[in-house]
């Protein structure tokens, strides 16, 4: 939810041995992230190559899921995306490990949060250059959806003939989220909040086409050397949706203060930020009719459901689950993302702006 530093992980930090048994005997940690979902670190190996370590619990990715995400890696890899190469995964106990090869460039978002504006209008128009690449290279790679699993974001429940009757098939296989909405009227709150907005892209749906995509795309998610991006990291929330959602969210991540608005201030819209990375990403793939349609009726629900997925994880892989955070994902961000883009006036504008595309 982009919180990063703001809260207390979720995991206790990598450690030394760990990082022994699964990098070798004389593998140094160096440093750890920051973020809370899950543990990762850099690692100096005894040639003296850097690599990265990520520790993730098996209920929430164990290797046939990390190899899902190293298929799709691979065939960017294959059609010259910058993606650093897996050196090799592990399972462990209850959990599964990931090592990476130590990305090109520099980490310059290194001390922002994840969902916040690019620094610069030029990195914003560098970020959508490289999504747009990405999008023509993942062309071809014909893996099947991935199954629901915790932090995930897919694009099923607002693909589908019926939301309503597809959260209640994502809850009948995710116990802890059926519980969860359980206690709550969440048909009548999508049906108030979510619908309308579902109402409009429905008739798109057929001119989308499927693709594999990154589902994460923000300035923390990349690399970076003299302006351009260097590498693309983190894919763990990738799966097949379309290139329009991809887009979505990265619209999403980067046009609006949503730690600001959780704090009762200004949204501080980048309409500016949001022009560049459309321009950008247009000069390397044009956007069909139906996708330049389908983008403003997409943004209102382009995170809810990953949002279902992070309600999973806070009570169903957590140990002991985290009531709070379960609540902050469906008020805030499930159900008030939504409400923020169709009912206040920055939301409205910015999707007028582009709908005159």
């Amino acid at each position: 939810m982009g919180f990063d530093a703001l809260v207390e992980p979720d995991w206790p930090a990598l450690t030394s041995a760990e990082v022994a048994a699964v990098a070798g005997a004389g593998a140094v940690l160096e440093w750890r992230s920051p973020r809370p979902l899950s543990a990762t670190a850099r690692v100096r190996l005894p040639e003296g190559r850097a690599v990265i370590v990520k520790r993730l619990p098996r209920t929430l990715r164990d290797a046939t899921a990390l190899g899902e995400e190293h298929g799709f890696t691979a065939h960017l890899r294959s059609r010259r995306i910058p993606v650093p190469r897996v050196l090799g995964t592990a399972e462990l106990g209850e959990f599964a490990y990931e090592i990476q090869e130590f990305g090109a460039g520099a980490d310059d978002y290194a001390g922002s949060f994840s969902w916040s504006p690019y620094h610069s209008i030029a990195d914003a128009a560098a970020a959508g250059h490289m999504l747009a690449r990405l999008h023509d290279a993942a062309a071809g790679y014909e893996a099947p959806p991935r199954p629901p699993r915790p932090l995930q974001a897919g694009f099923t429940i607002f693909s589908s003939a019926d939301p309503l009757a597809a959260v209640a098939d994502r809850a009948a296989r995710r116990p802890a989220l059926a519980a969860f909405l359980a206690e709550r009227d969440w048909r009548a709150e999508m049906a108030r909040v979510h619908l309308p907005a579902y109402e409009r892209l429905r008739p798109l749906l057929a001119e989308l086409e499927p693709l594999w995509t990154h589902n994460d795309w923000h300035g923390t998610n990349l690399l970076w050397r003299d302006g351009t991006v260097a590498s693309v990291i983190d894919f763990g929330l990738c799966d097949r949706t379309t290139a329009i959602h991809d887009l979505a969210t990265a619209i999403e991540r980067c046009a609006v203060d949503w730690i600001s608005i959780r704090d009762g201030g200004p949204a501080r819209v980048r309409f500016d930020q949001v022009r560049a990375l459309l321009e950008k990403y247009q000069a390397v793939r044009n956007l069909t009719a139906a996708e330049l349609r389908a983008l403003p009726a997409l943004l209102p629900l382009v995170h809810c459901e990953y949002e279902l997925s992070e309600i999973d994880y806070f009570l169903g892989v957590i140990p002991g689950g985290n009531a709070k955070n379960a609540e902050i994902a469906y008020a805030d961000y499930f159900l008030g993302h939504t409400t923020w883009w169709t009912e206040s006036a920055d939301g409205r504008d910015l999707l007028a702006a582009l709908s005159r595309r």
